[in-house]
Formats: C-alpha cells, structure tokens, sequence
C-alpha cells in the first residue's frame, strides 16, 4: 500500500486527463468483452457442424467476425489512440513539474546531488513512469474480462474453475517472492546510471580540462569501473528474471495442459458441452496471456516504483525544501546592505561567519578582502539567498532579505561571478533571457558599457552568433564583460563581483574594471577580490579574517594600520 501512495502526485496530474481515461477503460472493457464472446460464438460454430446445423454455425461465424475481428479491433484501436495521448501529455507535464521544481530546490541540494542523478530524475525517470498507464488499463480490463471468464467457468465447471484459480494463486506467490529482489536490483541499477549520467555530463562540459590535464585516460578507467557495475547488476538481474520466468513458464504450463486434460475427461463423462470445451480452448490462452502480462507489468511495476520514488523525493520534497521567499516589496530601493549579527556555517563544516556585521553604502566602490576560505564569497551567498544564515539579519534598505518576494530580491540584486554561466543560445538571446522584450539597440547599448560591443560586432553573425555552452568559445574577459553587460540589461541596483578579475590578464582585467567604475555613481558595488591591484582606488575596502570584519579603509589607510591587508599586498606585490 506504500508504494501505492507514491503514485497520488501522477493521479493529480492526470485529473484534466480523467474523461480520456474513462473513455479509453471503457473502450478497451468492451473490446475484451467482444473478445469473450468470439470464444463462446466459436464453440457454438463448431458445435453446430457436428449436429449438422450448417446455417447455425454461419450465423455464429459471421457474429463472430463482426465483433471478435471487425468492431472489438477497431474499438482496440480508439482506445490505444486515446491511451498514447494520455501518455504524451502524463510525460510532458511530469517532465515540466519535476524541472520547475529542482529550480526550486535550495542551493544544499546541489551541493549534495550529483548532476547526473538530478537529470536523470528529470529526464529518464518522468519518461518511463508515463508508460506504465497504459501496460497498466490493458491489464486491469484484462482482469476485469477474466473474472467474467471465471464465473461462466464456474458456472459451466467448479472443477475447472478451482484448478485455475489455484494455479493463478501459486504464480501470485511467486510474484510475491521475486518482486522485492527485483525492485531492489533496479534501484541499484538506477544509482549506478546516475554515476554513468553524471561522468558524461561532466565529460562533455570539462573536455578541454580533460585534453589539457592529460586525465582521459583516467576518466576512461573510471567509465570501465562504472560499466562494469552496471553490468554485474544486469546479470544479476537476468539471472533473478530467468528463475522467475521459468517458474512462471512452468505453472503456465501446467495450467493449460492440467484444464485441457481435465475438460477431455469432463467431456467424455458428458459434464461438460463441446462448446464450453471449444470456449475454453480459447479462455485457457487468454489467462496465458493474462498471466504473461501481470508477469511483464509485474517487472516494469518494480522499475517504475524506483523511479517514482526518486521523482516524487523532488515533486513532495521528500529530501529538500522548496525556497521560501516573504512578500515585500521596496518601492524606491536605495541599495544599503547590512549584516547584523550573522552566524553561518556550511553543512558538515565548522562555521564560516561568527556574528558577523558590515554596513555597505551605496554609489561607493565597496571592497572585501582577505585570506582564501575567510568567507568572503559566503556574503555573497547570503545576499542573494543562495544559503540562509543560521542566525542573524541581512537588510536590504531596513528590509530582511527573507522577508521580500523572490521576484523583489532577484530584480535588486545581480552578481558576477569568477566563472560567469553563458548560455548555450545567440548572444541576444542570452540578453533576451533577461528581458525578453528588449531591443537590439538596448544590448548594443549595454554592451558597449562593458566594453565588448566592438568585439561582438566584428563576428560574422555578430549578435545572433551562437554561443558554446558555458561560453566556451569566448575568453574569460569576453565572458566576464559579456556577463557585465547581460547584468546591465537587469537594472539591478546592487551589482556584485566576486573574484571577477582574478582570472583576467592585465588587458581584459582594464576593461572589466572600466565597467566597474561605471556603475558605481549610481549603483551600490561590492567586489570581493583576491587581487589587491583592482581595489585599490576602493573607497572602502573591509578586511575579513575568521568570519568578521578586522579592519576597514582605503587602500592607504590599511597599509599601515592592517598587518593582514599589508601582508596581502605585500605577498601579491612580491609575486
């Protein structure tokens, strides 16, 4: 019954699909019970040629033509037509919710999953739970025709009735016995196809690392290791599926072969008509089929139990939370950020920030810096509610930033990364991304901002060129002044960087830091950088050691009155 409960999110999702599958039960019900009477009207035939009643047995032929072969095929027909339309839209609406939610899901949750597992999930997961509905309605209206079956069985024979439902009753235990090892199998197959997933995704995005580092081998060393796994599990696998089918093959067997015997005796004792004994010639491979079927919907039954497990682990937050976000809202943002007493700590490390306060002003070249692992970028995370603090306030204009709408703190606030994300899209339509309605003349605009107008324009396609995914076909430079002007285009009044000339040569980092100075007469601007050379026209520039603030200033100020800011610079100078 457990298992059972985990399917409510997909018969939520087929409430507007609830007419069509009606209409396709009852189609596929009355197709299997035109299917029950060919048996009866073909023993009827034949029973009538024996008596020598040929115009009978044409009248039960041609009534079992019309609905055995004519109209029980076309109603099968229909009934599948409806059947895949209902898939289709069941696969692409789970397809959807389960993508909308992972972007919903909290940062911890990328943290901890791998990617491979989390597209997997959304992917390979929605797409074989769609299937099952229909493998599913063919073997429930089976079912309902065999309990018809089972009663004129009964009616016409207790003997032959009880001898199949003793046997049917022995296969369920069987079933019984092997389902669990068979789930257990496939949700150990599905981890190490989340493994096989997440080496190829990183394959493909970390090629040129991988040339360039010389690791292919390795990685292909790790694929082997991956294959091999997989493999011994699906040998494991075959050999549970074999035992199974051939215990099933034999109790299959004996069904047929123990009710053609025992309807031979009944006959020949004249318990039984001919016509039941032709019926049942048909009946008794109509329950093979049944059986065969509960056999192959019993199998994908245990796929499909995994894989709507790990979905709904996603659609019923089952292992993370959806981001929560308030419902303020800032008129006339003014862009002052402060921290108030923050503590913060990453899962399973020691704590980052300890009561933790800073005041960042506006329309100022705010600066953060300090030793590697001291929490600089964690500010960032906190500001844009990557990571929620454990304890403590983060203010936007007087306003905790848990308190504004998710739409109200994205449109305030941007931030530029080290490794800015390019899409794999045209150049304007990562602009588009954005603001879907802005105008060529508007990115040009923001472009030549950020100081990479000139170069977008001498591309032969200019800003319909295709960009590689991540960007990989611009330098880091282009990537950071293309991300600058993209953040532009946002109108955010808090622009961020973090470490985003760390990268850069001397000729790019220039550009980028044009573009900084730019912003800051009408923007609050906080660069966290690592080296010291970009910040040191800051006006403010905050020290960070051990999760606080240990000194504050410009660049002049720290360089005699801050060991660890001199000591920084000196080391940088140095090198």
């Amino acid at each position: 019954m457990k298992s059972l409960k985990e399917f409510k999110p997909l018969i939520r999702l087929l409430e507007k699909d609830k007419i069509k599958l009606i209409i396709a039960s009852s189609l596929l019900f009355i197709s299997g019970l035109t299917e029950i009477m060919t048996g009866y009207l073909n023993g009827k035939a034949i029973e009538a040629i024996t008596k020598l009643e040929v115009m009978d047995s044409i009248i039960y032929l041609g009534i079992y033509f019309l609905l055995g072969i004519t109209l029980g095929g076309i109603i099968h027909h229909i009934a599948n037509s409806i059947l895949f339309k209902v898939e289709s839209s069941l696969s692409r609406k789970l397809g959807f919710f389960t993508y909308k939610k992972a972007l919903n899901l909290p940062a911890v949750a990328y943290e901890k999953q791998s990617s491979g597992e989390l597209i997997n999930r959304i992917t390979s997961d929605t797409d074989s739970l769609s299937s099952v509905f229909g493998e599913l309605l063919y073997t429930v209206s089976s079912l309902i025709g065999s309990l018809i079956i089972i009663i004129y069985v009964f009616f016409n024979s207790w003997i032959i009735g009880l001898e199949i439902i003793l046997l049917i009753g022995l296969l369920f235990l069987v079933i019984k016995k092997y389902n669990p090892k068979l789930k257990e199998i496939h949700k150990e197959r599905r981890e190490e196809q989340d493994k096989f997933t997440s080496l190829v995704t990183e394959s493909v995005r970390g090629i040129r690392e991988i040339k360039t580092l010389g690791i292919k081998n390795r990685l292909i060393d790790d694929m082997i290791v991956i294959i091999k796994d997989i493999y011994r599990k699906s040998e494991y696998q075959i050999d549970v599926q074999t035992k199974f089918s051939i215990i099933s093959r034999f109790l299959k067997s004996l069904l047929e072969v123990g009710v053609f015997i025992t309807c031979v005796i009944l006959l020949y004792y004249n318990q039984i008509s001919l016509t039941f004994f032709i019926a049942m010639t048909y009946y008794i491979y109509r329950y093979m089929w049944l059986i065969e079927n509960i056999n192959s919907l019993t199998q994908i039954y245990q796929r499909i139990v995994v894989s709507i497990g790990r979905v709904n682990e996603i659609l019923e937050n089952k292992l993370y939370q959806d981001e929560t976000f308030g419902n303020e809202t800032i008129s006339d943002v003014k862009g002052i950020i402060e921290f108030k007493n923050v503590v913060f700590s990453y899962p399973d490390e020691d704590v980052t920030l300890n009561k933790f306060n800073l005041k960042i002003e506006p329309n100022k070249k705010i600066a953060i810096v300090g030793k590697s692992g001291q929490g600089k970028s964690t500010l960032f995370n906190l500001i844009t509610r990557i990571f929620d603090p454990i304890s403590g306030e983060i203010l936007l204009d007087n306003v905790n930033v848990r308190d504004l709408s998710e739409e109200e703190l994205r449109k305030h606030i941007s931030i530029i990364r080290q490794e800015p994300f390019i899409f794999n899209r045209t150049i304007k339509e990562n602009f588009q991304l954005v603001d879907k309605n802005i105008s060529l003349k508007e990115i040009r605009n923001y472009a030549k901002m950020a100081y990479i107008d000139d170069y977008v324009m001498s591309l032969p396609k200019k800003y319909d060129t295709v960009l590689g995914e991540g960007g990989v076909n611009l330098s880091g430079g282009q990537k950071q002044r293309l991300s600058i002007a993209r953040t532009l285009c946002k109108d955010s009044k808090i622009i961020l960087f973090d470490e985003a000339t760390s990268a850069l040569d001397n000729h790019s980092q220039e550009y980028v830091k044009m573009a900084i100075d730019n912003l800051v007469n009408d923007h609050t601007v906080v660069i966290v950088a690592h080296r010291l050379s970009t910040i040191i026209d800051a006006d403010v520039i905050h020290v960070v050691d051990k999760g606080k603030i240990v000194a504050s200033g410009n660049h002049e100020y720290l360089l005699k009155n801050s060991d660890i800011y001199k000591s920084l610079y000196e080391m940088e100078t140095f090198s």
